[in-house]
């Protein structure tokens, strides 16, 4: 399951705009997005992922890839660190 890779990944970011710039630097193995989270937030994220050749993963929930990731709060995307 796609929250089992988040839980084991070493290095995370999670958050629309830090996610952002992982993909824009190149470190972004994987990203992963919420199906339940505003578009508005994550269509220029997923084309960029889809220009830089990033897979994207999409999930059920905010609520559980916020809790797959470590925080007490839902996450619209997140992205496996390669550092």
């Amino acid at each position: 399951m796609s929250y089992d890779k988040v839980k084991q990944a070493k290095n995370i970011s999670v958050g629309t705009k830090k996610v952002t710039k992982i993909v824009e630097q190149g470190k972004a193995v994987e990203v992963f997005v919420s199906k339940d989270a505003d578009p508005r937030l994550t269509i220029n994220l997923v084309t960029l992922c889809t220009q830089k050749g990033v897979p994207v993963t999409y999930v059920d929930s905010m609520k559980m890839l916020g809790k797959a990731c470590g925080i007490e709060v839902g996450a619209a995307v997140a992205a496996v660190v390669n550092e």
